[in-house]
């Protein structure tokens, strides 16, 4: 195995355990300051407790993905130099702000609402959770940003042998990036809502504080059932943006190999890359990738044989991975209906219960999937038509790479048992008791 191919495996294996614990932090942020909210609003002590007992599990998943995040930006110096000396002008840029306004602000607040419980008034105390809430999403902006660029570059010009920054305001303002900001955080409060709802089901299905569980699943339900809708429209406006942006990536994703007409969808098909074209194509809608992709079911669609074989991404991991996301997208809200449908009578449907603990994972795996399109489906390019990621490898030996690789794995594999860990010894004990 190459140093390219190598660094490639490195750099997502680092992300995707990082996206353990991003989405969760994003999503479940607000989903405390709501709660807190309440608390000062009513005054009702269970809402103190809930915030007290999410917040431990936000803390301690906030820590964690601190550690996991820090060894990413040393990649673009260790694995990628080519990359940082090429485009570094623009990216850098973006993720300076990203460390010393957005990280910087939420850590600070974040310290103050931890230990400024009785320091602090009620209505300032919350008011830092709200802050906390603002700064991870707005840090969560500047990345998506960032990657946005990599997907869709604007307000650069290439000057001296290299990307230089020419139009800030075209890079903030990069429609792209906006579309997958909005479809990563509506993705985030799904994940914290089914996160919500998992754990109070695992307490509720052992009658453990009733009330208190019931009160928080039922915020779970809200929360993920507003937010798999809104993923699911805005996902088609993003899948809309592809098809603008990204035509390959959009012929990969339905595996369309030839430029059509009216181009159909098929429920169920099997893409066979060596011979360019589909082995299995059943069910048709007639139009339906067309009507996907420009809202008309007469457009016509760029087939993957327009490209260069090349030129083209991975095929097979991007058509899997956009029907594991769609799949599970679909999934969601059929969820949250069979839950608001039972919220009264929770207790006696341990189905519903068991289902739910076994589905805390699966928004995870969605957007997983969901950043498995956007990146393997950018290839060969780094960034989209003017760096391919071959261009951008650093000038290094095979057995530094994989020294590395091994020694992150390990580390992040031991960071990962402690999340899992800790994560499930509190969220079982549940929250502390009522003080007499």
């Amino acid at each position: 195995m190459d140093v390219l191919m190598l660094s490639r495996l490195q750099f997502a294996m680092a992300t995707m355990f990082h996206f353990i614990f991003v989405p969760l932090t994003l999503g479940l942020s607000v989903m405390i300051a709501i709660m807190e909210t309440y608390y000062v609003r009513t005054g009702k002590e269970v809402y103190l407790r809930m915030t007290k007992f999410w917040g431990k599990l936000f803390v301690i998943n906030f820590v964690l993905g601190v550690v996991t995040g820090i060894t990413l930006e040393f990649q673009f110096g260790t694995n990628w130099s080519k990359y940082a000396e090429y485009v570094g002008d623009i990216f850098g840029s973006l993720l300076a702000i990203e460390a010393t306004v957005a990280f910087f602000m939420e850590s600070t607040f974040l310290a103050a609402w931890i230990f400024g419980w009785k320091k602090l008034s009620p209505k300032m105390h919350c008011a830092c959770i709200w802050i906390v809430a603002i700064a991870s999403n707005l840090s969560a902006v500047w990345i998506i940003l960032a990657n946005g660029w990599m997907q869709n570059p604007v307000g650069y010009v290439i000057r001296n042998g290299r990307a230089e920054l020419e139009n800030f305001t075209a890079v903030i303002s990069n429609h792209f990036a906006w579309s997958q900001f909005l479809h990563n955080g509506f993705g985030a409060l799904v994940v914290a809502g089914f996160f919500i709802m998992g754990i109070s089901a695992y307490h509720l299905l052992r009658k453990n504080e009733v009330e208190f569980f019931t009160t928080s699943f039922k915020m779970g339900i809200v929360c993920a059932f507003i937010f798999s809708i809104a993923v699911a429209v805005q996902g088609h406006a993003h899948a809309q943006e592809v098809a603008r942006v990204q035509p390959a990536k959009l012929a990969a994703m339905e595996a369309l190999w030839e430029t059509t007409d009216g181009a159909p969808m098929f429920l169920f098909s099997a893409p066979d890359e060596a011979n360019e074209e589909n082995s299995i194509e059943l069910f048709e809608i007639p139009g339906g990738l067309s009507f996907l992709a420009f809202n008309s079911f007469d457009a016509p669609v760029k087939g993957l044989k327009a490209w260069a074989k090349e030129d083209r991404p991975p095929v097979l991991v991007t058509f899997l991975a956009f029907r594991l996301m769609v799949g599970l997208g679909t999934l969601f809200p059929l969820l949250c209906i069979w839950a608001w449908l039972k919220r009264k009578e929770l207790l006696e449907n341990k189905l519903l219960l068991r289902v739910l603990i076994y589905s805390i994972p699966l928004p995870y795996i969605a957007i997983w999937a969901g950043w498995a399109i956007a990146e393997v489906g950018r290839q060969p390019w780094i960034v989209y038509g003017v760096m391919k990621t071959s261009d951008a490898v650093s000038p290094i030996v095979t057995s530094q790479v994989a020294f590395s690789f091994i020694g992150l794995t390990l580390l992040y594999t031991l960071l990962g048992t402690c999340e899992i860990f800790l994560l499930t010894k509190f969220a079982r004990k549940g929250p502390e008791p009522v003080k007499a």
